[in-house]
């Protein structure tokens, strides 16, 4: 099994197209018109337990000419147009006065900002001026996928892979593994490879066999 998972093909560029949005709709659909910078706030911040997205959509964002994702410590370059900062929890107190300084310079220059954490930012332990500012735009929560949506996500990922996932092998996933959708989407890629190297069906007895 731990051979298959290191074997799997490279994953997709983060993208907020192949971000599985479920709950979370409304923020993609705002991100999608935020990131042109033609929405009045400047600055974003997103929080939620790890596994929900947050660096896919920072990844997403930065990947456009003149974005940045940044580590806190790093100089910005004079064209960069959009900031994304990760982690905000992480940093610790050198970063976080540069943080602090740069999301003054990025609203002033009308510079597009967004970060993320685990915490909303009144529960952060950082810097009473850092975490200020960090509320001082939109803030928003990301909610953890349904079993229904990550089921969903499986089976499309499936799908994409070339092949059609009977409906209870991510329901048997999702109850006897751990919850995480990366994890989740790396497991079917295995079971892909695994059928192609035995010659046999993906079926459920398939699976129990590869996780054995």
């Amino acid at each position: 099994m731990q051979q298959l998972l290191l074997d799997i093909r490279p994953a997709a560029s983060p993208s907020l197209d192949n971000y599985i949005a479920g709950p979370n709709q409304e923020l993609v659909s705002h991100l999608l018109e935020w990131k042109t910078g033609k929405t009045p706030e400047k600055s974003l911040y997103l929080w939620g337990p790890p596994g929900s997205g947050k660096t896919h959509l920072l990844r997403a964002l930065t990947r456009q000419p003149a974005a940045l994702y940044w580590n806190g410590a790093d100089e910005i370059p004079d064209a960069t147009r959009l900031i994304a900062l990760d982690d905000v929890e992480q940093l610790s107190e050198a970063p976080q006065i540069k943080a602090f300084t740069a999301f003054n310079h990025a609203i002033t220059a009308g510079t597009l900002w967004i970060a993320a954490g685990k915490n909303a930012p009144s529960g952060l332990s950082v810097r009473d001026d850092l975490r200020t500012r960090l509320g001082w735009g939109l803030v928003y929560r990301l909610q953890p996928l349904g079993d229904q949506d990550m089921q969903d996500a499986l089976i499309l990922h499936a799908r994409n892979l070339g092949f059609d996932l009977d409906p209870a092998i991510p329901a048997w996933l999702l109850a006897r593994q751990r919850r995480d959708l990366g994890y989740l989407l790396q497991v079917v890629e295995a079971l892909d490879r695994y059928s192609l190297q035995t010659q046999r069906r993906v079926t459920l007895p398939l699976l129990k066999s590869l996780l054995n």
